[in-house]
């Protein structure tokens, strides 16, 4: 099987397949822990701990950017993952499933955060850099609509079974093992498909170009302009939408008497698996199109505002608790097509904080900081959710994102970052 290795074949399945491992580990085992009976607090902090790989892949990440090929990490690490979702299936019936499951699950995020790591340096190493622009809607929208498969339809098949069986353990038993079986196949294409960019030329330097000792790769990060700013604003940019994400899900679930919104797990993996799904394609699409016609420069604004406004709709759900379902849905589609828009401008914003030497390096040491930013608010969010009951909580959520949006005016890059060079 030869596949051409055009950036169309391989771009959208190489971040498709570092989205779903992610979106099951950090999301859809919120759902699956809420619907095996674990309480929200132990949900936010030790789902919220899952983030830690993410957090300190820098520090491995020299390692894949000094020995062997971007390609054979990602399609080592992507085979790692398949076993350890499936492993986490034959788990979930046992007595102890929750102590075992989240232990399969931190080997599953070490790989997948090393899968990250590779997947991104690979991207780096075989686009220019105005093909980068060009593309980041795409390989942000396929990141994310892998994250609405775990969330959209992974949550489908499991409410489906869950039905089918009368039985949530046997659910999500065999749901855990189909995806591991999706994962394998997404292995083999990746292996099929992508190119192999990497020469001996590429990987090993030259007597004049020496290869940058490990710890040269973290001191050169730490001199960059404005790094104290450019880190604050990491770590502060998703401060809302990282306790957010935790609660929404139990949120829905939750029954109203309760606060929440009374759903099925049948009805959220539709709610996001469809409309939302197509929301966030579009605005994926449209966030990538913009910054590469336009600059960074013009979109880091509107940006940011599209990503965090949709909050709005959920202070609204939580404090009037509609009967009809449109509500919600209506909810879902501003929060996915925000997030798909203006997703675009942080993470170009990232390629460029990572712009120089090791560039692979210094990219996994800035998402590493931005997993930060998202686990430690994480871990207390269930804890905050139990304090202020969920309407208030939205309120807090909406508040947070205030922090990054005011650092933001203050970052100094080239208005013109990731503009298409006109021939």
């Amino acid at each position: 099987m030869k596949i051409d290795a055009k950036p169309w074949f391989w771009i959208p399945v190489l971040n498709f397949a570092s989205g779903l491992p992610y979106a099951i580990i950090i999301s859809v085992s919120v759902i699956m822990y809420k619907n095996l009976g674990i309480s929200n607090e132990d949900i936010g902090i030790y789902t919220s701990l899952l983030y830690l790989p993410w957090v300190i892949k820098p520090l491995w990440s020299p390692f894949i950017d000094l020995y062997s090929t971007k390609r054979k990490w990602f399609l080592a690490m992507q085979l790692l993952i398949s076993i350890a979702f499936l492993i986490v299936g034959l788990t979930i019936p046992m007595s102890n499933f929750f102590v075992l499951s989240l232990a399969v699950f931190w080997v599953a995020a070490f790989a997948s955060a090393s899968n990250d790591v590779a997947s991104d340096g690979f991207y780096m190493l075989a686009l220019a850099k105005e093909q980068q622009s060009f593309f980041l809607g795409i390989r942000s929208t396929f990141y994310r609509l892998s994250l609405l498969t775990g969330n959209g339809l992974i949550v489908i098949i499991a409410g489906f079974l869950e039905q089918k069986y009368g039985d949530k353990t046997k659910a999500w038993s065999y749901t855990m093992v189909i995806v591991a079986f999706i994962m394998t196949v997404i292995t083999i294409y990746n292996y099929f498909s992508t190119p192999r960019i990497e020469t001996k030329r590429l990987e090993e330097p030259s007597e004049s170009t020496p290869k940058i000792s490990f710890v040269a790769v973290f001191l050169s990060f730490f001199q960059k302009k404005q790094i104290g700013l450019v880190l604050s604003f990491i770590l502060l940019f998703r401060l809302g939408e990282s306790q957010l994400l935790k609660m929404l899900t139990p949120f829905l679930l939750d029954k109203k008497s309760m606060g929440g919104m009374g759903l099925t797990t049948e009805d959220i993996g539709l709610i996001y698996g469809t409309f939302g799904v197509t929301a966030l394609v579009i605005g994926g699409i449209l966030g990538g199109i913009a910054i590469s016609k336009d600059g960074l420069g013009k979109w880091m604004l509107p940006m940011i505002l599209t990503i965090h406004l949709p909050i709005i709709g959920f202070i609204l759900l939580s404090h009037f608790h509609p009967t009809s379902i449109f509500y919600v849905y209506a909810t879902v589609i501003c929060e996915q097509f925000g997030y798909g828009f203006g997703f675009a401008a942080f993470m170009m914003f990232l390629i460029y904080v990572a712009e120089g030497e090791s560039k692979t390096s210094h990219y996994s040491i800035a998402t590493g900081f931005m997993a930060l930013g998202m686990m430690l608010p994480g871990m207390l969010s269930g804890y905050i959710q139990e304090y202020l009951g969920y309407a208030n909580f939205f309120i807090w959520v909406l508040c947070a994102t205030i922090p990054g949006l005011i650092l933001s005016r203050f970052l100094i890059f080239p208005k013109d970052f990731g503009k298409k060079i006109e021939a």
